[in-house]
């Protein structure tokens, strides 16, 4: 695919941003340290802006509308993060949203998305097709539509993410990112490769969901259908066709998490760390933590991608 991305639009993204997102903080731990046997760093994303970084690129994406687009209004799909985000993002630029969300979509997610003022359409993830029923509504009303990963304005927003992480903390050894359907992880890998080049670079996704892992070996997008797993933020079936050129060029490997790796890696940060992260965001934490002898002596990052949990499956989870 020519006209990839670059990082000069990761740099133009911050620019648009900037006032707008919050410059989540960078936390550290002596017990993880310990654990690892390395410098950890953790950008928390999920103390961004509706508690993902998903505000970055939708915020980015909807701020370069023309003032037609911006008056007709933008349809989105999502589990629940690129909902919010596009829903307050359109709020805040003045922008109607229609979000079409999943019927088993967390609670707290769809009556955030609501509360930000987004027009809601439900549907069945196991038997509806979203990408069809938003391409539908954008037709029928003219509408803009804005994917969750597969798009260069969301991505480039969500690079931002890594660009303040490695001008905060400088260069790293190995940097482990969410994966879903690509648009942190390749915005992130655009933002590595020119801050911090050696820097190996892992996307992180649930073992019951593994397409990304098994694109990046055969070197063709595999598509799955939809992952039972809890992280939710992660159910995606396939990478896109923007985010999987980069994905495979700029990307060192793929790992994979379970579930029960991600309860103990939300306990953890719950307990020591006093971090909320929801199961998505802690698929860098539960990685990190399988291949820690790899690890031994070398400077670390960690994305947090969102703490967006209800409370009462959070402490479920955790067996409270």
């Amino acid at each position: 695919m020519t006209n990839l991305p670059t990082f000069d639009d990761v740099v133009s993204a911050a620019q648009r941003i900037q006032g707008h997102a919050h410059k989540t903080p960078v936390v550290t731990s002596r017990t993880v340290d310990e654990e690892l046997g390395a410098r950890v760093f953790f950008k928390c994303e999920n103390l961004q802006r509706m508690g993902a970084f998903k505000f970055r690129g939708a915020f980015n994406a909807l701020s370069k509308f023309t003032p037609e687009q911006r008056k007709a209004g933008v349809v989105a799909f999502s589990s629940g993060n690129h909902a919010q985000a596009i829903a307050l993002s359109a709020r805040l630029l003045g922008i109607p949203a229609t979000i079409v969300m999943p019927h088993d979509a967390p609670a707290a997610k769809v009556a955030a998305t609501k509360g930000y003022g987004g027009n809601v359409v439900i549907y069945d993830r196991y038997t509806q097709d979203r990408e069809q029923i938003g391409r539908a509504l954008a037709e029928q009303h003219g509408l803009t539509l804005i994917p969750p990963y597969d798009h260069p304005d969301v991505l480039a927003g969500q690079g931002t993410a890594a660009k303040e992480l490695f001008e905060e903390v400088g260069p790293l050894d190995a940097f482990f990112v969410p994966l879903g359907g690509g648009g942190l992880l390749s915005g992130c890998a655009l933002a590595t490769r020119a801050l911090s080049p050696d820097c190996m670079l892992y996307g992180v996704e649930p073992e019951a969901g593994n397409d990304g892992q098994r694109s990046f070996r055969t070197g063709s997008i595999v598509h799955i259908d939809t992952p039972k797993t809890i992280a939710d933020g992660a159910q995606t079936q396939h990478l896109g066709q923007v985010t999987f050129p980069i994905i495979l060029r700029d990307v060192n490997d793929i790992l994979t998490a379970s579930d029960t790796e991600l309860v103990e890696s939300m306990a953890f940060m719950a307990s020591r760390m006093k971090l909320i992260a929801e199961p998505t965001g802690c698929l860098g934490f539960a990685a990190a933590r399988q291949i820690k002898a790899e690890l031994r002596g070398k400077r670390i990052g960690i994305l947090v991608s969102g703490g967006n949990v209800d409370m009462a499956r959070f402490a479920s989870l955790l067996g409270i």
